[in-house]
């Protein structure tokens, strides 16, 4: 490999982490997954393989195509946000009536369907506009930059996402001892709640 083609690499996993790296509604799910410890690694495979694909996407210039279709756009932020209000909801609601067995969940006890963990996980990645934003415009273009080596930029902003959700995922059961208690539970569900709850509002907002 290199020297360019490691710098570019190194310039596109710099970039994939500045976008990934912030409190929002994929990472509160990643996270309250990989504490309860379920499905996480169905959930951190559609994270980081569904950025990969949206990235490879920009890097080929489909950048261009979804920027024609402005409504498309509008669409998935309206379902997006509907969506993500739906979930903060029922966040709330395990906060105002929670679950006597929910500090089970940190061991890894109790059930949950993975199959409803995966469709979540879908619906949080592919109904929200702002990943389209951030793969398929904003590091597709920062990629064409680099001219031949626009793939190598992408790799490297595909690996952050690998990295980062991969960590997130399976770092967060460190929290469980933290969350050994109902109440513990019930802070970390206020706080998604008020993740989607924003998320969702500004999402709709903006459609």
């Amino acid at each position: 490999m290199s020297s360019a083609t490691l710098t570019a690499a190194l310039a596109g996993f710099g970039t994939g982490l500045s976008l990934i790296v912030a409190i929002g509604a994929q990472n509160a799910f990643v996270l309250r997954q990989g504490v309860r410890r379920h499905a996480v690694l169905a959930v951190v495979a559609i994270c980081a393989l569904s950025d990969a694909l949206l990235i490879a996407l920009g890097v080929a210039g489909v950048g261009a195509v979804v920027t024609a279709w402005p409504a498309a756009i509008t669409a998935v932020g309206i379902a997006g946000g509907l969506f993500l209000v739906g979930y903060g909801i029922l966040a709330a609601r395990r906060v105002l009536r929670p679950d006597p067995d929910a500090a089970l969940s940190a061991d890894g006890r109790t059930a949950g369907s993975a199959r409803a963990a995966v469709l979540t996980c879908l619906a949080m990645t592919w109904l929200n506009p702002h990943v389209y934003l951030d793969t398929v415009l904003l590091v597709g273009s920062l990629a064409t930059d680099r001219g031949d080596l626009r793939w190598a930029f992408g790799i490297g902003a595909a690996l952050a996402s690998l990295t980062w959700f991969t960590g997130l995922g399976y770092g967060a059961r460190l929290l469980r001892g933290l969350l050994s208690t109902p109440r513990a539970w019930r802070v970390l569900d206020g706080l998604v709640a008020a993740t989607m709850l924003t998320m969702g509002g500004l999402l709709l907002a903006g459609s």
